[in-house]
């Protein structure tokens, strides 16, 4: 007999929880449920990424979602699996337990799926089955009996492909329903671990309050891991329970019992009989065209030469398609500051605007189309599936360096920033693996390395004949330089600090398909709003301050230099102590104001460049303060006369940014991250040091070869 259970909407807000195995199409259906209203948080204690978000039922009724972190288990082995486990087991006072689950299941591969929701239909609360992704179930000739599913599962089953948008409306009248039949099902624990289930059952529900199928499965769960009684270790339990969890590990040790073993493999029997009743397999002759393009894609020899190509498109395109957009913004900011200029009279409020704000922001702005470009590649790469043959590839070198493979997402999400990246991190299981992946994340060059790049390359090779292929070639070098820094100081602490062999990891290569525009394009407005936001708070307040520093205390002769002037500021002054430890790398001072004030954010070096340079440039004649911040540099000298922007110092100061710790951000994230200011401040150190003496090398070496 199916129960229903009682209403959540009579008394409260129900609360769901969305869980599901990665890349199994969650994101895209908690988007199309909530309409990408969602609050974007972090669980207490853990850089574990919160998403809640809301939707309506069909009577009218507000929904809260929960979006859990994709795992393939309850048995947690990592810091985000370990909250999908609590959240669902109600452990977490900073989130309500949800009062129903809906799991999503790759359709295309429904036994591994169900692995998660049979162990979730334990719990014996309301669950609704969403049946995701059944186009490419169909092109793999995977056909599912939904009805069959129902009646095996003793749950609702919704048939869906959220990408198109179908069946989120029969999930919506699912999830509006009061009468949700709790979940039913049945498997046969095996002989030997039935006891240990039931004895670690008893004690939960005597000992710690569990209710009655709460504690059967999470005894379940305890007895999951071989190393159950480390597993005890990362939850709260009494010491009773304790104490019986490791009698028993003692006991079946002694008799050679592979009890963890035993459990999995009745759990999958138990599924299996399920998907032989269910899922049909027409007969698919000849190779599908993912594995056509994969005897490419991931070849040993031809998978590098096409992932070089990429590469190298992606940045020819930032060269060339971005040119016009990047001149309109420079003409319009140059006719912005102008505009100021007339309507207000001189005076320090003049300045301010002109020489301070729009001179910093717009120096920044101006690299808006080629940050667009670059996440829209990314997000193509992304939906395409072809990162994940990418990450395929990378994987040896991984394993080369004593890492796991598991590092290689985090590193590639670092490309775009590394904080994501080191959150990303959670999802490495060893603790050693994972401190050197935050470790080394940093030296993979983010977008906030762009702006810098970019303008010196622009200052490295002025003119409009230099072909783009040398441009884009100088921007793939200091991208290769920052991975193949990161992969030999993961080598050099894998060998040193953190001995240990990495792991093996399968990985996945999902379907190919066709790139789904609408998310790309979502996907690159987000983070260039991000972008924005910086360049209209954080790059705009520290532009204002610079403007200050570089103008206060003001030069007791009112006609002296703008040079003599701005040595004679404040930020002159720390300007100069700091030259003694820079110009042997061939700074001076002034790029040593840029670089002081880039460790706020990375791309504040061009905005405070371009405030330094153009109050330099003050009274060089009518058009110097609107000149290009490209003909600025040009126009640098050193006191004797000599060019200060030559193209041995703009390479290595590009090789500088490559290497610095130059991210507050970062710093702060990796001390959450590791909970200790020990990790953060060696990494500054260490990179900050290597950073000085990779360029002392280059810039000697360079000037000893005549450059």
């Amino acid at each position: 007999m199916v129960t229903p259970t009682k209403s959540p909407f009579a008394d409260h807000t129900p609360v769901y929880a969305l869980v599901g195995n990665p890349n199994c199409g969650k994101s895209t259906v908690f988007n199309a449920l909530t309409g990408l209203k969602e609050k974007v948080g972090n669980y207490p204690g853990v850089t574990v990424e919160k998403k809640i978000g809301g939707t309506y039922s069909q009577h009218g009724k507000p929904i809260k979602i929960i979006d859990l972190p994709g795992a393939y288990s309850l048995a947690a082995h990592s810091p985000d699996e370990a909250v999908l486990r609590d959240v669902l087991l109600g452990r977490r006072a900073d989130t309500p337990q949800p009062d129903r689950i809906i799991c999503i299941v790759d359709a295309s591969n429904l036994e591994r799926g169900l692995y998660l929701v049979h162990q979730i239909l334990d719990l014996g609360r309301p669950v609704i089955v969403v049946l995701n992704m059944l186009d490419r179930a169909a092109k793999a000739g995977i056909t599912i009996r939904v009805a069959g599913l129902e009646k095996e599962l003793g749950t609702i089953v919704i048939p869906c492909e959220a990408a198109n948008g179908k069946g989120i409306i029969e999930l919506r009248l699912a999830m509006s329903r009061p009468d949700l039949p709790l979940a039913r099902h049945s498997w046969d624990i095996p002989a030997p671990v039935a006891p240990a289930v039931a004895e670690l059952s008893a004690s939960l529900i005597e000992n710690d309050g569990r209710s009655p199928l709460i504690a059967r499965a999470e005894a379940l769960l305890l007895l999951t891991d071989q190393d159950s009684v480390r597993v005890a270790g990362s939850v709260p339990l009494n010491s009773r329970t304790t104490y019986i969890l490791r009698a028993w590990h003692q006991r079946w040790q002694q008799d050679g019992v592979d009890w963890a073993a035993a459990l999995v493999s009745s759990r999958y029997e138990a599924i299996g009989r399920i998907c032989a009743g269910t899922v049909q397999h027409s007969s698919v002759t000849g190779s599908t065209v993912s594995d056509r393009l994969d005897a490419v894609a991931v070849h040993p020899v031809w998978g590098w030469l096409v992932f070089g190509t990429v590469m190298t498109a992606l940045f020819l395109s930032i060269f060339t398609l971005a040119e016009y957009p990047m001149n309109w913004i420079d003409m319009h900011v140059a006719a912005l500051a102008g505009w100021f200029k007339h309507i207000i009279p001189p005076g320090d409020l003049r300045d301010l605007i002109t020489d301070g704000g729009i001179p910093g922001v717009g120096g920044v702005l101006v690299f808006l189309p080629q940050i667009l470009i670059l996440f829209f590649f990314i997000g193509l790469l992304e939906s395409t599936g072809y990162m994940a043959r990418a990450a395929f590839l990378m994987d040896r070198f991984m394993a080369r360096v004593g890492l796991s493979g598991k590092s290689f997402i985090p590193l590639l999400s670092s490309y775009a920033c590394a904080i994501p990246g080191i959150m990303a991190t959670r999802t490495i299981q060893e603790p050693k693996d994972r401190l050197v992946t935050i470790l080394v994340a940093p030296l993979m060059s983010c977008s906030a390395r762009l702006p810098v790049y970019l303008l010196m390359i622009a200052a490295l090779l002025p003119g409009d004949r230099v072909p783009v292929i040398t441009k884009a070639g100088i921007m793939l070098l200091m991208y290769a330089l920052g991975t193949l820094g990161a992969f030999g100081f993961a080598w050099l602490f894998k060998r040193t600090l953190f001995k240990g062999a990495p792991p093996l990891m399968i990985l996945e290569l999902p379907p190919y398909h066709m790139p789904r525009f609408k998310e790309v394009v979502e996907q690159m407005i987000e983070r260039a709003w991000s972008f924005l936001r910086n360049a209209g708070t954080i790059i705009l307040g520290f532009s204002i301050v610079l403007w200050a520093l570089t103008t206060y205390p003001r030069h007791p002769d009112p006609i002296a230099a703008p040079s003599a002037k701005i040595a004679y500021s404040l930020a002159g002054r720390v300007g100069h102590l700091l030259e003694p430890a820079i110009k042997p790398l061939g700074f001076d001072w002034r790029i040593g104001i840029g670089i002081v004030s880039s460790f706020a954010a990375r791309e504040v070096f061009v905005s405070s460049t371009a405030v330094v340079f153009n109050v330099e440039n003050h009274g060089g004649g009518k058009r110097a303060d609107q000149a290009p911040l490209r003909r600025a540099l040009a126009d640098a000298t050193w006191p004797d006369g000599t060019r200060l922007f030559t193209p041995l110092v703009c390479f290595t100061l590009m090789i500088y940014y490559v290497f610095a710790m130059q991210c507050m951000s970062t710093v702060a994230i990796v001390q959450r991250e590791t909970k200790s200011w020990r990790w953060p401040l060696f990494q500054l150190a260490y990179m900050t040091g290597t950073a000085w003496l990779v360029c002392f090398a280059v810039y000697h070496l360079g000037r000893a070869l005549g450059f």
